[in-house]
């Protein structure tokens, strides 16, 4: 491998993990319209694992949008980053794939008390799939698969003897 194919893919890298920083991004920050520009033309969210719904980038935008609306505070915290380039019409590094591990803790809306703790903790793995476009980097299909959530506990009263 030359030098500068090695520095093309370094580069791939930086744009790919920047995409899915500006993703993470854009759903904490409920800019739906930022989130709707890091998809392909035909890119698609799947967020069933979640308990939400599947579709292309402006249907999720809008379920995203009204759900989000419950959680004021939200922190996506994307790690351990796995990226594997492909190859699509015989040009190496056209696609990619990203999987990731998350946490996201979040804010209840309405939450008294003074408290800056999140109500509400999820984690689980990503599954992006990215396509070379003309304006960049773009993602083609995100998949959720939430593996364990931490809910506020209801405080039950004692038994009465």
């Amino acid at each position: 491998m030359t030098q500068r194919v090695e520095l093309a893919t370094v580069m791939d890298r930086f744009a790919v993990d920047g995409l899915v920083t500006d993703y993470a991004v854009a759903v904490d920050d409920g800019d739906w319209e930022a989130y709707r520009a890091l998809f392909a033309p035909d890119g698609r969210a799947d967020y069933r694992s979640a308990g939400g719904i599947e579709g292309d980038a402006d249907q999720v935008a809008g379920w995203l949008a009204q759900s989000m609306e419950l959680f004021p505070m939200r922190q996506h915290l994307i790690v351990n980053r796995r990226v594997r380039f492909g190859i699509l019409e015989q040009d190496t590094g056209d696609t990619a794939r990203v999987q990731a591990d998350y946490i996201n803790p979040m804010r209840f809306a309405g939450h008294d008390g003074g408290s800056t703790a999140p109500d509400f903790v999820c984690g689980g793995r990503y599954a992006f799939g990215l396509l070379r476009t003309v304006d960049g980097w773009r993602l083609r299909h995100v998949a959720v698969q939430e593996k364990w959530r931490r809910t506020p506990q209801t405080l039950q009263e004692p038994a009465a003897t």
